[in-house]
């Protein structure tokens, strides 16, 4: 898989995840494909390390995948793991790539999930404008 991102789709990235999601309480937010590789991350949390918490997402997702496939599905197209101080959801973006969002305890997780639909769906029109046809969609 190929990916090249201008500037300008960086900063409409960024403004995506900042409106949708940061404003609506997630904390951080990390893009990733899903070998692991981090594309970007916004957000206000001091990570220590982002490249591992991209590439053990990826791991924990593909591990997922055959769960789903284990027991007769197709993909799970969504996670979510509740922790004691941070909530962590993670979606597929389609076939390669991963947003994983942080956020705690005072933000609700519909809340997350309707945002993070209409994040997807506008992160969806930047990449059809780059390749033609989106690499959002399987």
């Amino acid at each position: 898989m190929n990916l090249i991102l201008t500037k300008n789709d960086i900063g409409k990235l960024e403004e995506i995840i900042s409106d949708q999601l940061l404003d609506s309480g997630a904390e951080h937010v990390v893009l990733a494909d899903l070998s692991g590789n981090l594309i970007m991350e916004c957000g206000s949390l001091e990570m220590e390390d982002v490249f591992s918490l991209a590439a053990v997402s990826a791991a924990n997702f593909a591990a997922t995948s055959e769960i789903a496939r284990l027991i007769g599905e197709q993909d799970f197209a969504l996670m979510y793991h509740k922790g004691g101080k941070r909530n962590v959801h993670f979606s597929r973006l389609a076939k390669d790539y991963l947003i994983i969002t942080l956020f705690n305890d005072n933000v609700s997780l519909g809340l997350i999930r309707l945002k993070l639909g209409s994040a997807i769906n506008e992160m969806r029109a930047i990449f059809g404008e780059h390749q033609g046809k989106s690499p959002w969609r399987s």
